[in-house]
């Protein structure tokens, strides 16, 4: 599944360091940048369709208030799944923003592409899924395809069942069997036994590993998963973890030295491949001075099988050194 002389770069979101995420035009330039694989964040519409965004509500990431005022629900988001597929066309995407208590909106990473509405609308997965296959056509390469399932819990008490609709989509594009080519990740567990056991996909699983005060999913315990009980559950109904890359570096000694956690050596000798999230160069942890120490840390010492960056060609620059 990856090769074992090298971990895989994945390219997080696109190359979303360079143009706004989930984009279609982020994604060529990762696949250009030579990613192994790109990563597809997937909601639902309101009529049912996989679309390819990170939130599964709208304002971080599209002009939604000014094309629909007023369609927000009472805690103030607008919700994908709220919206028809016809209606999200009218979106256009630009640079994650944040929105302070005065109504102040700014870009989460000010030196980044520009905070503005772009050209670039949501594409649904399908029509990503397709863009890259075209991509490797014409470029004679076979680009990854990375897919994370967007709060399951969620879209089930909205009526959808987002895990049967994604693999239907990966099927109907012929990536349904491609088990070298796609990942499923989730934060739920439960959502993955579900792939596996119910829906019987043969694709590779990865579980995805938060803290559990961030609340991503209030039903698993995240620091249970990362012991070695739980990554020996883990290894029963998925092929690998994507833990936060704070899990693994701890910090440095007072001579200079990394200090990691046992996560990585312990999901490998599980069978588990170790992908963590997200490399950033202008995001880098505290004690690192800059990309190629943090890369380093993470792929000479640490030996991880695979890694999320928003920058895939300094990660792809940094294997070929």
């Amino acid at each position: 599944m990856t090769n074992p002389s090298r971990p895989i770069i994945i390219a997080h979101r696109g190359a979303s360091g360079y143009l706004p995420e989930h984009t279609l035009a982020a994604k060529a330039l990762a696949h250009a940048m030579g990613a192994d694989f790109l990563e597809q964040d997937v909601v639902l519409s309101r009529d049912g369709t996989a679309v390819v965004l990170h939130d599964i509500y709208l304002e971080p990431t599209t002009d939604v208030r000014d094309v629909f005022p007023g369609r927000q629900r009472e805690d103030g988001h607008y919700y994908a799944i709220d919206f028809t597929l016809e209606e999200l066309r009218h979106l256009r995407l630009h640079e994650r923003s944040t929105r302070n208590a005065s109504g102040e909106v700014r870009a989460v990473y000010p030196t980044r592409f520009p905070l503005q509405s772009g050209s670039c609308g949501i594409p649904t997965l399908s029509e990503e899924i397709k863009f890259i296959a075209g991509l490797d056509r014409s470029r004679g390469r076979k680009t990854g395809l990375y897919v994370e399932l967007k709060a399951p819990n969620w879209h089930a008490k909205q009526g959808y069942d987002i895990g049967k609709v994604i693999l239907q989509v990966l099927a109907e594009t012929g990536y349904g069997q491609r088990v070298e080519q796609v990942y499923l990740q989730c934060f739920d567990d439960k959502a993955l036994r579900y792939l596996r056991h119910t829906l019987k996909t043969p694709l590779p699983l990865i579980q995805l590993i938060a803290e559990n005060s961030w609340g991503e999913d209030s039903e698993v315990d995240y620091n249970f998963l990362r012991t070695d009980q739980g990554l020996k559950e883990i290894a029963n109904y998925a092929d690998g973890i994507g833990p936060w890359l704070m899990q693994i570096y701890q910090g440095k000694t007072d001579d200079g030295q990394a200090i990691l956690s046992e996560l990585v050596s312990n999901a490998l000798g599980h069978g588990l491949q170790v992908h963590p999230y997200t490399f950033r160069a202008d995001e880098l942890p505290r004690g690192i001075s800059n990309f190629d120490e943090l890369l380093d840390i993470f792929i000479n010492q640490a030996k991880i099988t695979g890694l999320f960056t928003d920058f895939p060609d300094l990660a792809t620059t940094f294997l070929r050194q």
